[in-house]
Formats: C-alpha cells, structure tokens, sequence
C-alpha cells in the first residue's frame, strides 16, 4: 500500500490518511479483505503517531470501510462498501459547497468546475485495478 503524507499541509495527518486508504479502495489497489498494516507498523512506516493512525483506522471503522478482527488484523470490509447514505450525502454538499464557493471566488466557471469534478471521478475510477 502507497501512502504519501505531506507533512506540512493544513489537512490534517489522519484525514490524508483517511482520504488515501478511501482513494485505495476505490481505485481496486486496496480489495476486500486486504489486510492493512497494524496501527504500530504503519505509524513505524510512515514516521508518524499511532494515535494518529489509530484515529484514521477508528473513522474509517465507523464509516463502514474497513473491520478490526482480533486474528486478522485491520482489513479492507469483506462484505463491500457502504452505500450512499444520508450522512455521506450531506457531507459531499458541505465539502463541495466549499469548493464550490472558492472556484467562484477564484473566477472558475461553474462548467470548468464541473469538468473538473468529472475528471477526478473518472480519474479515480479509471485507475482500479492498475497501479
């Protein structure tokens, strides 16, 4: 698993984690039932806190990506991922809403932005399986 951290961004650590094993996942690099490092080897790994990554595996734990099995370790859910649900929803509004308002801010046109949208999604769907 690839995981690049920009340790001088204003995202925090556990959310660009959060976000990258999200983005493995739905680009086929991550598959159901991989298993993950451990909170310990993969704090090792990246330099960073384990509360860090504890925290990052907790979210996305809650949110239904991944399980936390005794003998297995962390893995990918076996099971699928989480449907479109009510709370993913609103989120996506509030984060592109966000966007949003900066691309006009910035002079973007609503169809430039929305290229842009597109371009992302298929970029990150074009990429399952390959590397």
């Amino acid at each position: 698993m690839f995981i690049e951290l920009d340790l001088q961004s204003e995202t925090p650590i556990y959310a660009q984690l959060v976000d990258q094993i999200v983005e493995g996942i739905a680009s086929g690099e991550l598959k159901r039932g991989d298993p993950l490092p451990s909170v310990r080897r993969l704090a090792e790994e990246l330099g960073i806190n384990l509360h860090t990554v504890n925290k990052s595996y907790n979210l996305l734990k809650q949110e239904g990506f991944l399980q936390v099995h005794r003998k297995q370790g962390v893995i990918v859910h076996p099971d699928g991922m989480p449907g479109v649900t009510e709370a993913f929803e609103a989120k996506l509004q509030r984060q592109l809403r966000s966007l949003a308002a900066e691309a006009a801010v910035r002079g973007m046109t609503e169809e430039a932005f929305t290229e842009e949208s597109r371009s992302v999604y298929r970029d990150t769907i074009t990429n399952r399986g390959g590397g």
